[in-house]
Formats: structure tokens, C-alpha cells, sequence
């Protein structure tokens, strides 16, 4: 079952979007419309990368996809506590703003962290990382109770039915 947003969690991510709506007007107030500078609440960490979790049933195996292009496999840790797998790490940057003239500057660069809750039956003991071309996978076996299973719906006769026969 998916985890629900909490009360908190969801108050949290509507004060968010009213700060940077309310940062946005000033800006276009004063002139820079599309300041330079990030909101305060986002400068904790620098970008989320993309991820793609899932349960493979027929491999009996939890699998969280990350994708980290650029980023050096040391510079990336990984924690488990309870039910909770934790990704964290920093994307570098490779040369000196001041030094170059960007033409484009679409990548994003600082530390990053994600934090999402494994499925119920997962073996976070078990938790194996491979890191293939940007890509980290991330895997842990699921316990065969808690995959999800088809149920059969049995139909019976209506009594009317019965009673014609």
C-alpha cells in the first residue's frame, strides 16, 4: 500500500509553493523576475534526481532506480534504518563559473537527498547497490507473504434460481 501524505507533510509542501509564489511576485515587483537566487527553504540541498521504485513480482525483489549522471559513486551514501532507505550525496562542479561563459546551464549542482519507505516484507538487511552507467539500482529481497496475490471471487447460484431447478 502507498504511503499517504501526512497532515504535516502536506502543509509543509502548501506554505512551500505560497513562499515561492509570494518570492516570485516581490521579484517581478522590483524588477528580477527570474532572480538568480533560490528561496531559503530551498537552499537545504541543491536538486532531487529522478527515482523509479517498484516491486518485481516475479523476482521477489524490491528495486529503487536513481539517476545520478555525473555524479562519482563515492560521492554517493546510502542508509538504512527500519523501513526507511535513505540516498544522499553531491554532484560537483567540473570547472569554475567565473572561468567560463555558460551558454546553457540547465544541470544542476549541490547535495542532494531522498528518503522513501520500503515496502512492507522488504529485507533492508539484505540491501544491494550497483551503480551502471549514471544509473544507481538499488535492490532488496520482498518476502513471498507480503507480495501482492490475486483472489479468486466465487459465484454461486441465486436462490430463485435453486428453487426453479
Amino acid at each position: 500500500m502507498r504511503n499517504l501524505y501526512t497532515a504535516e507533510r502536506l502543509f509543509e509542501d502548501l506554505f512551500g509553493v505560497r513562499r515561492e509564489f509570494d518570492e516570485m511576485f516581490n521579484r517581478i515587483l522590483v524588477g528580477k523576475p527570474w532572480g538568480l537566487e533560490l528561496p531559503e527553504f530551498k537552499k537545504t540541498f541543491g536538486f532531487y534526481p529522478a527515482v523509479e521504485a517498484y516491486v518485481d513480482k516475479e523476482a521477489k525483489k524490491y528495486v529503487c532506480r536513481v539517476a545520478l549522471p555525473g555524479i562519482e559513486p563515492k560521492e554517493v551514501q546510502i542508509h538504512a534504518q527500519g523501513n526507511l532507505l535513505t540516498i544522499r550525496g553531491e554532484r560537483k562542479r567540473t570547472h569554475r563559473v567565473k572561468e567560463t561563459e555558460l551558454f546553457e546551464g540547465e544541470i544542476t549542482y549541490g547535495v542532494f537527498e531522498r528518503t522513501f519507505a520500503l515496502p512492507e516484507g522488504a529485507n533492508s538487511e539484505k540491501l544491494m547497490a550497483e551503480y551502471v552507467d549514471g544509473v544507481l539500482e538499488i535492490t532488496a529481497p520482498v518476502a513471498t507473504a507480503a507480495l501482492p496475490r490475486k483472489i479468486e471471487i466465487k459465484t454461486t447460484v441465486p436462490l430463485t434460481k435453486q428453487i426453479a431447478a
